[in-house]
Order: structure tokens, then C-alpha cells, then sequence
């Protein structure tokens, strides 16, 4: 890596974010030093574009293929990912490999055991414990695996509630952090997307206890019970969700979602899109793909072709995309305008550019003709069958819906006399926590809060109260004797039979 002098401003933004530290300041200067592995990062966040590259590696550096970056390490020093170090001229993961017994403290606890995995019975149509003091509605005892196990179950009212819409889609919906309405009534936000599928946060304690909470709680329960629900974003788009179908976004029905972003689908199809053309453009809002300077693409034979993107690059093939209606959910309305500029001393007459998306479904073949313009032409049948192979890796567009509740506390009352006992449980899954039947994930730290998948829990089971909450079916399952331990109310306990059914106590 070079300083070009004339141009550093002495802003220390590459000192601040080089990972092996080799860059500092002398005399409000940039200076680099040996340990550089030119990784790119000053470059990438240097405003006056004071560092370059060298081309000419150091001798004795290695350089790393463990991502694309592609460090340049020298003898006796480090990656910028701190991974791998020169020993020897040979590069050496610093790390040694790991077996399970070296990390079994720290990963904690198994998961519940068998015998307590599933609960007696749901807490669907059980009924609440209120007031508090009294025990939980139903507490059955029963044998699984030859273990005598207790289930106490409760349909929970929930204000600390609320529901995470999963829309798995590259169709931009809308900006991060944009409220979400329905009608004109704030409901939740568009919150960060995740791959390959945008998120909607709906409710959660200061919605629900907000001047609009009976609207909030009865959304969050019909996405629940897998309901239909029209959802407006501000600035963005119109949505119809509904879990386990796909969404409707401004009036379309998307069929898929993408395969993986820009990068990784030159990943997965490389040698079928080597065969399509010369050059493969996959546009990506996130990372938009070109196969020419891809390590991918270099791998499996792929000659440079002097197509220059007008996105930022990332690493070698890898272009930081931006975010819009056009193709992969890119500002890209016309395929060609992705390319900003056609280098004629390494392009050539009669080369042939695909431009396509990570789902394979819009696709352009285009041929350099004699003025190095582009010309559109028919798709070949090589181009059609990787086109058609991506395609059908994708998976369809889905809408899924994660709830997210706090029985941490009172809703604790009915269950056991010794609550911290019961957080405890549950957290070193002693006592295992289900709703609906469905297993749920318990977040690390203090309290009971929990996550599940409520594509997995029968449709109408959640409900909603003007206090105003969401109503959950709980279930607390764990052995008898832990059960004793922790203080259950044995008194209201009952033996259970599958055979008979139960009804919820007074």
C-alpha cells in the first residue's frame, strides 16, 4: 500500500479502521508499515483518495484464498481477519481446531431432555391464571420415557409482546426504520433486512401501551392465527401478509426469493454461467456479482473482459448495490445501465454479457458489436439452462412470522410458589418452555423471554385483551421432582390420560 502524500488530509479514518493496525499518523501524515497486508480497508474509507495499491507483492508475502480479499502476508505477521499468520512462508490458521469438550462450559446446558421435550398437553383452550396468586388452570402429571414429568400450562396475557413479519423477497418495500401502518395508525417499523427477506417489527411493550395499542395487539394476533393483514409503509409499499402464503406487494405476488446475493450465486452456477457467455452480471441490492473478476469466476476460466460496474466495489467481483424497483431489487430498470464503462483495449468484438438476478427470472444476453456498443440478442440454450437452474434453486417467496413474549413475570404466579426458580429452569432447560405445543427459543440473559415460529402453532390459538396485550398459550414441562423443588403447587395437580379429556379448573 502507498500514501500519496500531496493528497492525505491527516483525518486518521485508515488509522482508525485498518484491522492489523499498520497504519498511523506522523506529522498529520498517513504512514504504513510492514505489517500492511493490502486488504483494501484504508482505501475503502479514505475521503480524499490518498492510498493505492501496489501491485508488485512483497517478497516472501503469501497470499491468503481463505475470502476474497486476498491478503498479502508477510513473513511472521497476521491477516486483517486475524485468522492466519506467515509462519515459515506458510500460512497457519492461529487458532487450533476445536473439539466439543473444549467448548462444552461455555455452550452450557443440553436441550431439555426427551422426556420433557413435548408437553402433556397445550395450553390451547386452558384458560388463565388470574388473579395471579392462583395456580395455573391446569397441571396435569403423566410418564414420558418412564419419567415422571409435570406440564402447567396458562394462556398468558402478554403487554411485553410482539411479532416479527419475515417476507422473503428481493422487492424493496420500503426504507429501514419507516413506520408501519395499518390504515393510519402506526402498528410497527420496517427494521433491518436479513438474507434475502425483509422484516417488519410489529408491537412490542411501547406500541401496545401506546395510544393505538387495541390496534397494535389485534394486529400482532391475527398475523399470529396466520390472518390476512394489509400493511402500509411510509414511503414505501402496500402489503398484504399472511403466514405461510407469499406476500402481495403493491398488488404483485412475488414467486421466489433469491438463491443467495449477487456474490454467492456466481458461487453456486459458476461453471453453467462460464458456459452462457463471456462476461455474467448478477444484480444484487446487496452485492451484485461480475464473473470476470470474481475469484469464482477466475477458477473456473473466466477471462477478464473490461466490463467496469458503476457500483462501488467491495472485493475483486463483488459490487456493494444499492436499493430500488429495478432488477434484484436494485435501481436498475435497464439492464445496461449497470455498466459505466466498456474498457476497449481488454474487451472484444463479439463478446457476449449476460445480465440477469439472484432468482434467474428477468435476464438479458447483449454482444460488443464493432463501435463497442452492446447489442441485445436472442438467449442461448446454455444461458436458458442456467437461467432455469437458478430459478429453481430458489426457494418461493413465503410470509413467516416470529412471536416474541415475556412471561418473566407474574405470568410466572400460577406455576410454581418460587419464580426465580422457574426462570432459572428454563434457562438451563430443566424445565422446558413451549407454546402451542411448538418449541420456542429462550433469549440469553435475565427473564423469560422467548421466540417462537408461529407457523408451527395452530391457526386461532392467540388472542388479544383491551388491557391491551396479546394472549399466548403457555407451557411450562419438566420433571416432577424439579417441579417439586422449585415449589409447584402440587394441591392442583391432576393425573392426565389421554384418554379423558380435561377441563380447565375454577
Amino acid at each position: 500500500m502507498k500514501v500519496d502524500l500531496k493528497k492525505c488530509t491527516g483525518c486518521a479514518f485508515c488509522v482508525r479502521d485498518c484491522p492489523v493496525a499498520a497504519v498511523r499518523l506522523v506529522k498529520k501524515k498517513a504512514v504504513i508499515d510492514e505489517k500492511c497486508t493490502d486488504c483494501g480497508a484504508c482505501i475503502m474509507v479514505c475521503e480524499a483518495e490518498a492510498l493505492v495499491c501496489e501491485t508488485t507483492p512483497t517478497a516472501g508475502a503469501i497470499q491468503c484464498e481463505a475470502c476474497p480479499i486476498g491478503c498479502r502476508i508477510k513473513p511472521g505477521f497476521i491477516g486483517s481477519c486475524h485468522r492466519y499468520k506467515n509462519v515459515n512462508e506458510s500460512l497457519e490458521r492461529i487458532t487450533p481446531l476445536h473439539t466439543y469438550t473444549d467448548v462444552a462450559d461455555v455452550v452450557g446446558p443440553d436441550d431439555p431432555s426427551e422426556a420433557i421435550r413435548r408437553p402433556l398437553i397445550t395450553a390451547i383452550g386452558a384458560g388463565t391464571t388470574y388473579p395471579d396468586a392462583k395456580p395455573a388452570p391446569v397441571i396435569v402429571k403423566g410418564k414420558q420415557m418412564d419419567v415422571d414429568v409435570v406440564t402447567v400450562v396458562t394462556e398468558a396475557p402478554l403487554s411485553y409482546s410482539g411479532i416479527t413479519v419475515k417476507i422473503d423477497t428481493d422487492i424493496r418495500i420500503g426504507d429501514e426504520g419507516a413506520p408501519v401502518r395499518v390504515g393510519k395508525r402506526k402498528v410497527g417499523m420496517l427494521v433491518t433486512e436479513q438474507y434475502g427477506s425483509k422484516m417488519i417489527s410489529i408491537g412490542g411493550v411501547n406500541l401496545l401501551t401506546g395510544k393505538d395499542g387495541l390496534l397494535v395487539a389485534r394486529t400482532i394476533t391475527d398475523i399470529a392465527n396466520k390472518k390476512e393483514v394489509r400493511l402500509k409503509i411510509d414511503q414505501g409499499g402496500m402489503i398484504e401478509v399472511k403466514v405461510g402464503q407469499a406476500p402481495i406487494i403493491n398488488g404483485q405476488t412475488p414467486d421466489n426469493m433469491r438463491v443467495g446475493c449477487g456474490s454467492a450465486t456466481l458461487g453456486l452456477f459458476a461453471p453453467l454461467l462460464q458456459e452462457s457467455a463471456d462476461e455474467v452480471i448478477i444484480l444484487d441490492s446487496h452485492f451484485t456479482g461480475l464473473m470476470s473478476e470474481h475469484a469464482t469466476g477466475r477458477f473456473v476460466g473466466a477471462k477478464p473482459s473490461g466490463i467496469k460496474l458503476k457500483f462501488r466495489q467491495s472485493t475483486p467481483g463483488r459490487y456493494f448495490g444499492d436499493h430500488g424497483e429495478g432488477w434484484g431489487g436494485t435501481s436498475i430498470i435497464q439492464p445496461l445501465d449497470v455498466i459505466s464503462e466498456i474498457d476497449r483495449n481488454t474487451a472484444r468484438i463479439g463478446m457476449r454479457i449476460l445480465i440477469t438476478e439472484t432468482t434467474g427470472q428477468n435476464a438479458g444476453l447483449f454482444e460488443i458489436v464493432e463501435d463497442f456498443s452492446l447489442r441485445k440478442i436472442p438467449l442461448s440454450n446454455q444461458a436458458k439452462k442456467a437461467l432455469s437452474t437458478i430459478s429453481a434453486s430458489c426457494e418461493p417467496s413465503l410470509v413467516s412470522g416470529i412471536y416474541t413474549g415475556g412471561t418473566g413475570g407474574s405470568a410466572r404466579a400460577g406455576v410454581v410458589r418460587y419464580p426465580l426458580k422457574l426462570t432459572h429452569a428454563v434457562h438451563r432447560g430443566t424445565a422446558h418452555l413451549s407454546v402451542g405445543g411448538a418449541p420456542t427459543f429462550v433469549l440469553p440473559g435475565g427473564g423469560i423471554n422467548f421466540m417462537v415460529d408461529v407457523g408451527r402453532v395452530k391457526a386461532n390459538a392467540f388472542y388479544w385483551t383491551p388491557t391491551p396485550a396479546t394472549i399466548c398459550p403457555i407451557e411450562y414441562t419438566m420433571k416432577l421432582k424439579d417441579y417439586k423443588q422449585m415449589g409447584g403447587h402440587l394441591h392442583a395437580m391432576r393425573p392426565f390420560t389421554a384418554k379423558e379429556p380435561l377441563a380447565a379448573v375454577d
